[in-house]
């Protein structure tokens, strides 16, 4: 076992600390990785604070990790000692069911497992990224291209991937009018995705101030959803809507945004349910969907998109001590656009 420096949550009502975890020995098909940059997701927080269930504690959160490999086992052959590499929100599935062997790894039938706080195939509980070393099997390891610096990468393995799939699944590009609702840390990737795609961009947000910012993310367009008239100007005129935030909105109006099979896909996550009128949807043979980050080699595919465009998160970062205030930050949202940790601060 390698103890290593991390910060991690004592309890669910408590600040994170500075603490030691244990890594697993490196075995045959394992990569370990010195992490070099960690982004803070909202997930994060939900998770250490107990809003999406009990956890075990202590718990070290964090997957948007970026790193370099330093030691690989002895029968892996993706990944070589010094390659600049990431891990995102799972480090394990089955791979053996129908999703797993269609390359939908977060779709595993029997749950894949979560970079932290999850309980991994050899029974014991994952830990994350806010740490300065990880173990991880070479088959949920991606490399991060040259062109992509390892703070703007971190976030591409939550944020980036959590838009790219639905943009490519609900088929982004010219001619699709699309707009993102929320410009935070999932927002203004997909905004910058989208437009990169091709496709016209338009931001919904509470208000306009951060419209000059979207407009240089790459957005068209940008509206206050506080102003209804707002939802009567663009009635019926999109093709695909990305929903962002994780709090509850009226989706029933956005729906109503939407043109003739439109979709709404929402890929915040919410503690609240999310209300929906069926007339929003059937009136337009609307389409409201949902989607979960990304499988390994479509994770891969984003990087390398990212990398062909010149693409990479927007990021503050921080060392190790300001983590605590980074959540309360998130929270207010009081941040363009990811908190990113030097990790070389748990030293």
């Amino acid at each position: 076992m390698l103890s290593v420096n991390a910060y991690a949550a004592p309890s669910a009502s408590e600040v994170l600390v500075p603490t030691t975890i244990e890594r697993r020995d490196v075995g045959p098909h394992d990569v370990l990785i010195e992490i070099k940059y960690a982004g803070i997701c909202h997930s994060d927080i939900h998770t250490v604070r107990g809003d999406w269930g009990p956890q075990a504690y202590p718990l070290a959160p964090g997957h948007e990790i970026a790193g370099i490999v330093t030691e690989v086992g002895s029968e892996v052959t993706r990944h070589k000692v010094g390659d600049r590499v990431g891990v995102g929100c799972m480090v394990n599935s089955c791979r053996e069911c129908a999703n797993c062997l269609a390359g939908e790894e977060q779709y595993c039938l029997k749950g894949n497992v979560g970079t932290y706080g999850a309980v991994d195939r050899d029974g014991t509980i994952t830990q994350g990224g806010y740490s300065t070393h990880v173990v991880v099997t070479e088959d949920f390891v991606v490399r991060i291209p040259e062109g992509i610096d390892l703070d703007v990468a971190a976030p591409l393995l939550c944020a980036g991937i959590t838009t790219y799939s639905p943009l490519r699944h609900w088929g982004a590009g010219p001619g699709k009018k699309i707009a993102v609702v929320g410009l935070g840390g999932l927002g203004h990737m997909a905004v910058k995705l989208a437009h990169a795609m091709g496709a016209e961009v338009t931001v919904l947000s509470q208000s306009l101030k951060k419209m000059e910012d979207g407009l240089n993310l790459g957005a068209d367009h940008y509206y206050a959803t506080s102003d209804p008239a707002t939802f009567e100007k663009l009635a019926g005129s999109l093709d695909l809507i990305i929903n962002t935030v994780s709090a509850s909105i009226e989706i029933s109006s956005y729906l109503q945004l939407l043109k003739l099979d439109g979709a709404l896909v929402n890929v915040g996550a919410p503690a609240e349910p999310l209300p929906v009128n069926a007339f929003a949807l059937i009136g337009g043979r609307r389409s409201f969907a949902g989607s979960m980050i990304g499988g390994i080699r479509e994770t891969q595919e984003m990087l390398d998109f990212c990398a062909e465009h010149g693409l990479g998160a927007e990021v503050e970062v921080i060392p190790a001590e300001k983590i605590n205030d980074a959540y309360e930050r998130v929270l207010a949202s009081d941040v363009r656009y990811r908190f990113v940790i030097d990790t070389s601060t748990f030293a």
